[in-house]
Order: C-alpha cells, then structure tokens, then sequence
C-alpha cells in the first residue's frame, strides 16, 4: 500500500476573489505546497535531491476536477499519495478536502529530470521512502 501524506492549509483573503471564493488556479499551488511537504516528511528536500542526486521533480501533467468552492478562512486538509511508479516518473492521488467533504480532486504525473531537463531515474532514495 502506498504511503499517504495529510497537508493542511487555511485560506486567507489573498487566496480569494471579491466574493470570498478561491481563484482557481490557487488550487494548483496549494497542491504544490502538499507534494514539497510531503518531499520533506520523507527527511529530503527539492534542494538535497537536486544536490545530492542530481534530480529535480518536475509536473508533467495535472488532471484537476473541481467539486465544490473553497472558501474565505476554510479550513484544509490535502491527502497526497503516490499511486503508481516507473523508473523516471511517478503519478500522485491529491485530495482536497473540508471537514470530510471532498471538494477537489487531483491527478498530478511528475518526472524526475537533471539540470538540462532530461528524464533521470528517480533515486533509489526517494522510492524507498515511497512504500
């Protein structure tokens, strides 16, 4: 069974528009925000995986279906897992959620590349720590 990461997060007035709903392309950071924290749960961050592996992990791709509104002081919890692996990529389950309620859902296909762009092997560091 994949690892699960659990992110919270409370919206503030910069998030939202006049009538207090999020802008929709927050979601999108708000997401982001979730996979770095769970890079750092893991004991790793962006930095030491470029540093010390070479790699950086990039978005190939976000599926994002928008169920109900987020709203001015909401508050958040995101549900991150990986999903599905192969040697240069990985894909990611995201779930945001009020309270019990599911209000977006993402599907989110990220690869690891090196400094030029070019698909890398994920370091056999960070799929350990992935089961």
């Amino acid at each position: 069974m994949a690892k699960k990461f659990n992110h919270k997060i409370k919206i503030y007035y910069e998030d939202t528009d006049s009538g207090g709903v999020v802008y929709y392309a927050n979601y999108l950071k708000y997401l982001e925000r979730a996979r770095s924290e769970a890079i750092y749960s893991l004991g790793l961050s962006n930095s030491k995986l470029q540093k010390d592996y070479g790699a950086l992990i990039i978005v190939k791709s976000c599926n994002i279906r928008y169920k109900k509104p987020a709203k001015f002081e909401d508050d958040l919890e995101i549900l991150s897992s990986v999903i599905s692996k192969t040697r240069t990529s990985f894909s990611m389950t995201q779930i945001i959620k009020r309270n019990e309620e599911i209000i977006s859902e993402a599907e989110v296909q990220l690869v690891t590349v090196n400094d030029e762009g070019k698909p890398i092997k994920i370091p056999e560091v960070l799929l350990k720590l992935f089961d």
